[in-house]
């Protein structure tokens, strides 16, 4: 009877009325669900020598402000001075770890990309099935990881592809980035010469400046003329692509290329220094190799996006120069610009300093952190609703199809499909 009696009660569960009642409640759970802020999560980043951090509490207050809610990994901005109680007092929730912060995240935001199961920590494996990866992804270097955000439907955006258009000025993180570079390494090369940088002029004599030779003129190269220029020195530059030389000297600088008519096509379209023929590094090289031996001091800066750095210092010309001179590769981590230089290390050949610090920006970590910050918070207000803590991505955009990588568990970026293809 009591089987029979319980038979009835789910059957009258089962009406018409209730069955409207039941698809109300989970209706109105699928609303909430729906409508809840979407969630942003800061880990602490791993990688070795980086001391940056993807958000700071000012982008915090921002965020919250668009709506989002924040998470922070416990100490994730400790090594750029900004720490947990700053980002509590910005509306962040602190999580005790990684996992915590990220596992459940709709959006993570990193400086480098996150580590895979092969190096150790299985960062990728925190990221849930439909969450939005954005950071320097290093996708050049990187291929094989493609496949693993798309495995894992993670929507996987690299901020280094960020288009030099106008309107996207305020994300390009290579940019800001590399003015600090460019910045950093003329003090870094102080740091290591053994004279003054300016002319002094005293009553025991005078101290002639420092001569500067600043090898490539992007963003990096243009910031290290400028601070060798404001520490006194006497600066040259030198760059295959002609409009550079309005712009060297603009800041003061002499200009030093050979020209030719493979110069007129030295520029992409997107700002990058193409590379030359084997017939002009020649010529470019036997000028260089003049004007090396005259310097105290040689800043390489040259880079090209998804090739090895070019090389332009060979062992002989770092012989022609005089004992006490500085080489500073900021290239090194990409194979270096310079014939004897190592990341990581200051060489030290035939009497000339070779430094060769890995991840330049990382070492001015407060500033860095918080230039690149910024460019993310303007990305994210390109992709986000203008309230309610949402994503309003349009694909069409072509600043979006110029950093998207992975979507809808594939990889979407045409240039990293046919490689992987290949």
């Amino acid at each position: 009877m009591r089987a029979k009696g319980l038979g009835r009660a789910e059957a009258a569960s089962q009406t018409p009325q209730n069955k409207a009642w039941f698809n109300a409640f989970i209706l109105i759970l699928f609303s909430f669900w729906a409508c809840r802020p979407m969630k942003i999560a800061i880990s602490k980043e791993r990688r070795a020598f980086e001391r940056r951090v993807a958000a700071t509490p000012d982008t915090v207050k921002k965020y919250r402000a668009l709506g989002y809610d924040v998470t922070v990994e416990a100490s994730a901005g400790a090594e750029a001075s900004f720490p947990d109680d700053l980002y509590a007092a910005a509306g962040a929730t602190i999580a005790p770890d990684e996992g915590m912060a990220i596992r459940d995240a709709d959006i993570v935001l990193k400086v480098q990309r996150p580590m895979n199961a092969g190096e150790g920590l299985n960062e990728i494996g925190f990221l849930k099935p439909g969450a939005v990866l954005i950071g320097m992804l290093n996708p050049y270097a990187a291929r094989a990881d493609l496949e693993l955000y798309a495995r894992s439907h993670v929507t996987a955006m690299s901020m280094e592809l960020v288009p030099r258009i106008t309107r996207a000025q305020g994300m390009d993180v290579l940019s800001s980035q590399s003015n600090l570079a460019g910045y950093k390494a003329i003090l870094d090369a102080a740091s290591e010469f053994g004279r003054a940088f300016p002319m002094m002029m005293t009553a025991a004599g005078t101290i002639p400046p420092a001569r500067v030779f600043v090898m490539g003129t992007g963003v990096a190269g243009l910031q290290a003329i400028a601070t060798a220029r404001r520490l006194g020195a006497a600066v040259s530059a030198t760059d295959v692509r002609p409009v550079a030389r309005e712009q060297v000297e603009s800041l003061g600088a002499a200009f030093v290329m050979v020209e030719s008519e493979e110069t007129k096509q030295a520029e992409t379209a997107g700002g990058y220094a193409k590379e030359m023929s084997e017939d002009y590094k020649r010529k470019q090289a036997a000028l260089i190799a003049e004007t090396i031996k005259k310097q105290d001091i040689v800043v390489c800066t040259a880079l090209i996006p998804g090739r090895a750095a070019p090389r332009l210092v060979s062992e002989e010309m770092i012989r022609s120069m005089r004992p006490g001179s500085v080489i500073v590769d900021l290239a090194v981590e990409q194979g270096g610009n310079c014939a004897m230089s190592e990341p990581g290390k200051v060489v030290d050949a035939f009497g000339v300093k070779i430094v060769g610090h890995r991840n330049v920006p990382g070492r001015i970590a407060v500033d860095a952190s918080s230039l690149y910050a910024r460019n993310l918070l303007n990305f994210m207000t390109l992709i986000s609703a203008k309230e309610g803590g949402r994503l309003a991505v349009n694909w069409d955009d072509e600043i979006l199809r110029a950093v998207t990588l992975t979507r809808d568990g594939a990889v979407v970026h045409p240039q990293f499909q046919q490689s992987n293809a290949a």
